[in-house]
């Protein structure tokens, strides 16, 4: 049984809400548009929310694998909702973010058929560190675009259909990482964060709880 440093959950608690406190603060003063410093204290916030809640509910290793797979289908599921239900289409790094939330959960599904020991779950911690590692980045990146300001926003770019029968993949990642217009786009919120604020949280919290997973007996 994996064993944490002893914490003190009523002060976690309060420290939390004085986060919180500060987080309505600090988005007080900034009516005047989108910011990196708000999307990016939301996203901290919710990361530390979150993170905290798969630790304490962390279930049996093979259990977990299971339900890291079933979050990840979950997320591709709600992507295509809002893309063919209601008529959100992906920008270019939306797209890498699939790919790495799918790859994601084909590594915890291969970890929950396979019911690896310590070492074998190690591996898989790495696998899953490095695809959800890239889809943060991602993430990350369109975070940043979206709190531009507007006259700052990149313009549209081409499709990436088309740049991926244009140019090598290495071309394609470092434009789509420079951005464009669409990426820049909120078309949908939840508490505050946009769909790539929340996928950030969920590729953090995967990160973790593999890691976690890994340091059990």
């Amino acid at each position: 049984m994996i064993r944490y440093a002893t914490v003190q959950w009523p002060w976690f608690g309060l420290l939390l809400c004085l986060a919180l406190l500060g987080q309505e603060a600090l988005l007080a003063g900034f009516h005047a548009g989108p910011s990196l410093v708000q999307s990016g204290y939301r996203v901290l916030v919710m990361t530390i929310g979150v993170v905290s809640l798969a630790l304490l509910a962390l279930p049996p290793r093979r259990i977990a694998y299971l339900l890291g797979f079933l979050v990840c289908a979950a997320l591709m599921a709600w992507a295509f909702w809002l893309q063919y239900h209601e008529g959100l289409e992906p920008c270019p790094l939306c797209m890498f973010q699939r790919v790495a939330v799918s790859a994601a959960g084909v590594v915890f599904l291969i970890a929950f058929v396979h019911n690896p020991q310590r070492t074998g779950a190690f591996a898989y911690a790495v696998l899953i560190a490095l695809c959800a590692g890239a889809g943060a980045v991602f993430a990350g990146r369109q975070i940043w675009l979206q709190s531009l300001p507007k006259d700052q926003v990149p313009s549209c770019g081409m499709g990436l259909n088309y740049m991926l029968e244009s140019f090598p993949l290495l071309d394609v990642i470092t434009k789509v990482l420079g951005g464009s217009g669409e990426c820049a786009e909120k078309a949908w919120e939840l508490l505050g964060l946009s769909i790539a604020g929340w996928t950030f949280v969920f590729f953090v919290a995967m990160i973790v709880a593999a890691i976690a997973l890994a340091r059990r007996e």
